[in-house]
């Protein structure tokens, strides 16, 4: 077997540490340097960008790309990015004016275009992208390319893509490609994969200096999660849990290469951190690509007000009183009220008001606020400045053709072949393990179904949180919340206790969401996804929290009758 491919991650958000890529090529021995540039709201502000002259990539990874791009050239360290978001060729452009700026020869400069599809996304789309594959990537690498920026790609295309490259992976790999694609999503946000936003975060050592993670992708694509050592942080079979119930759905996990089998995972932890990623199944990809639209939904402004002292929640009515009989509820497109208690004594109010027309949700609602300063409830003070409203966008998830999408890899000024995926093949879903238990069973030495508690075991009043780990984010205008625990005993009382109904009961915010449950018995957790939570998406979410990211630190500090396990 040849050896594996060392892929470091050096961004999980336009935004991320600019040092990281420095520190992953220094830090130690790798192979491939990458980084996810792009989110669903990345694509609306380089849209922005773009009107005002900006480019339509992310700048930063120029940035990091400066510190480190001659030293890669030297150690044959291969660069995969998506940091070309609307502008592919512009980005690339621009990493050969660098190489030139920094008397670096010989670079060979990839990218990839095809999946702009606004022609075909109707009238208002500002963006319409379709999530590519790895590919094109493992085509511009093996026609010998340094450098490959993309524009939107899956995250986990960033790292299937070179193995592909490296271990010759084709359409029918399905096993293999579907590990890659879970260690893909296990790096690609950076530091969660390393102890950050980590529900057990008392566990993790020197969380400042936070080591990216390094995905060791083998032959067969099982890999090896780990990390620089000497760097901060923490790579556990927990670390790893958390990210992978990051921003998913069903355990079927749909890609452009294959579609991953996340109820096979195994995790194994072999090493301080070092955790082994195998058993991953994969399935025939779907026939179509997920495209992500984003469309200009109007104007918004937010006001938040602070609720001090006792009959909080009169004082709210008081405070919407008084706004209203300024400016009626009812002369815009929507209104929103968020009344969120930080503790008994006090609370904010935030009124959000979102129209087509700019004028009237700009000042005229915001003076309008300001205006009952004097004639409202006792206390008053607010945390926002009058203000102009700001554009917000929608964003809305399709799906396209495969045929309807024309996938091109630019090098050196010339454009490669792509070798063609072959047809895909109809989804079936399998109704089995090879041990032939139903998929969702854990196969192991314990399984979970139907195993009660023992008659004398006693119950108290603890925070969720004392024994199960959490983790949210956001799907568009869904959230997904995943809950896991660290032994089999934890999950059969987990599994059997935290069903929809309950979930209502413990987080009134979701009560009034349709709400779909997944078992995932291999990594001791449950998935739930909450639809339309969060709206018309992060960037037109009224919500103080829009990306759902606390909703899973809400549930671990609810209180419940814990078993003593």
């Amino acid at each position: 077997m040849s050896a594996p491919l060392r892929i470091a991650n050096c961004s999980g958000f336009y935004g991320d540490r600019l040092s990281a890529a420095r520190e992953m090529v220094e830090g130690g021995p790798i192979d491939v340097l990458t980084g996810d540039w792009l989110a669903e709201l990345t694509m609306l502000i380089l849209a922005g960008n773009q009107l005002k002259g900006r480019p339509g990539y992310a700048p930063t990874f120029l940035t990091q790309l400066e510190q480190v791009l001659g030293r890669c050239q030297e150690r044959g360290i291969k660069i995969v990015s998506n940091a070309g978001g609307l502008d592919p060729a512009g980005c690339a452009q621009a990493v050969a004016d660098l190489a030139t700026r920094l008397g670096i020869h010989g670079l060979r400069i990839a990218h990839v275009t095809g999946d702009d599809v606004r022609e075909l996304a109707g009238e208002g789309a500002v963006t319409a992208n379709a999530y590519l594959g790895g590919r094109p990537i493992a085509a511009a690498l093996a026609a010998g390319a340094d450098v490959v920026v993309t524009g939107r790609v899956t995250d986990a295309a960033l790292v299937t893509g070179p193995g592909m490259w490296r271990h010759g992976w084709g359409p029918g790999d399905l096993d293999a490609l579907a590990g890659s694609v879970v260690a893909g999503h296990v790096i690609e946000c950076g530091c969660q994969a390393t102890g950050g936003n980590y529900a057990f975060f008392e566990e993790v050592p020197d969380l400042a200096d936070c080591g990216f993670p390094i995905a060791e992708l083998r032959p067969d694509g099982s890999s090896v999660i780990t990390k620089h050592p000497g760097t901060g942080g923490l790579v556990s079979v927990g670390t790893v849990t958390a990210q992978l119930l990051y921003e998913i759905a069903s355990p079927r996990y749909l890609g452009p290469d294959v579609t991953a089998r996340f109820d096979t995972i195994r995790l194994t932890q072999i090493g301080p951190n070092r955790v082994l990623v195998t058993g991953v199944t994969g399935e025939p990809p779907p026939e179509t690509l997920k495209v992500a639209v984003n469309r200009l939904g109007g104007y918004r402004n937010t006001m938040t007000l602070v609720l001090t002292g006792l009959d909080l929640a009169a004082k709210a009515r008081l405070a919407e009183k008084a706004i209203w009989a300024r400016v009626p509820k009812e002369s815009f497109e929507q209104a929103h009220v968020d009344l969120t208690p930080l503790d008994a004594e006090t609370a904010l109010l935030r009124i959000t008001v979102m129209d087509p027309d700019r004028k009237r949700a700009g000042r005229a609602f915001s003076a309008a606020v300001v205006e009952t300063g004097l004639a409202s409830y006792p206390g008053l003070y607010g945390l926002t400045p009058p203000g102009d409203a700001t554009a917000y966008g929608v964003y809305t998830p399709s799906t396209i053709a495969r045929d309807k999408v024309h996938v091109q890899v630019w090098l050196d000024g010339r454009e490669i072949p792509v070798p063609p995926d072959d047809p895909p093949r109809p989804l079936q879903r399998p109704t089995a393990h090879a041990s032939g238990l139903p998929y969702g069973t854990h196969v192991g030495p314990w399984t979970t179904a139907g195993l009660p508690f023992p008659a004398d075991v006693t119950e108290e009043t603890v925070p969720l949180g004392r024994i199960a780990g959490a983790r949210s984010g956001d799907k568009g205008g869904d959230a997904n919340l995943g809950v896991w625990v660290r032994s089999p005993e934890q999950y059969t009382w987990l599994s059997d206790y935290l069903t929809v109904e309950r979930l209502r009961e413990l987080l009134p915010e979701v009560r009034d969401r349709p709400i779909e449950r997944f078992v995932l018995p291999n990594l001791l957790a449950l998935n739930f996804v909450v639809y339309g939570l969060l709206g018309q998406g992060v960037a037109a979410s009224p919500r103080l929290d829009p990306q759902a990211k606390a909703l899973g630190e809400r549930l671990r500090a609810v209180r419940v009758p814990l078993p003593s396990l």
